[in-house]
């Protein structure tokens, strides 16, 4: 069947959408960050995404037990306590959930980049999710979405640098926008770190 994939688990069977233009436009996405930063580059996986993709793989019944688990895991302020605990839980689900196990085990690390940075909690809550990014997306493609006929790369751009000016009259203030010295506090320190490491290895 295009476009969809047949889970099984002991619920019984679900048909889950699959994208795989999605697949390619994430990793191809990545490759590009890590092709221009490198070991500079810091990634943070969208949690919210990361909890429906786990879900996807569950029965309902195991909802709200994982949600619970993983969104305590996510609250945490040790990086340290908090991976080992997303990893007990894949761990719990490896016997009749291996496919939620797999995803949450994929990229697990970097959906604690926030935590690893030890950011403030209010600041945490804006840059676990990719909900600000898609908003501008969304009104993007609201002011686009009369346009019919598309004649070259130049009209894209100029269409796509009118909605994000639409998006610009819509922005608000972030929660923790106090805290941005802190996020570059971090970065700072992630940055010596790197260079450091790179230094006693040459």
């Amino acid at each position: 069947m295009p476009g969809a994939a047949l889970q099984s688990h002991r619920a019984g069977t679900r048909l889950r959408r699959w994208d795989p233009g999605r697949d390619r436009r994430r990793k191809g996405l990545r490759a590009a960050v890590n092709s221009v930063f490198g070991r500079l580059a810091l990634v943070q996986r969208c949690q919210l995404h990361k909890r429906r993709n786990v879900i996807d793989h569950l029965p309902d019944h195991m909802h709200s037990f994982v949600a619970k688990r993983r969104e305590r895991a996510y609250k945490m302020r040790d990086f340290g306590a908090a991976k080992h605990s997303l990893q007990d839980l894949a761990k719990s689900l490896d016997g009749h959930h291996p496919g939620a196990a797999a995803s949450l085990r994929e990229g697990l690390e970097e959906t604690l980049t926030v935590v690893r940075l030890d950011l403030p909690p209010s600041l945490q809550r804006t840059l676990r999710s990719t909900n600000t990014i898609e908003s501008m997306i969304s009104i993007g493609r609201t002011t686009m979405r009369n346009v019919k006929r598309w004649r070259d790369a130049k009209m894209i751009e100029r269409w796509t640098a009118a909605g994000m000016l639409e998006a610009e009259t819509r922005f608000y203030r972030a929660q923790g926008f106090r805290d941005i010295p802190a996020l570059q506090a971090a970065l700072r320190s992630c940055l010596r770190e790197v260079i450091g490491s790179e230094e006693e290895a040459a």
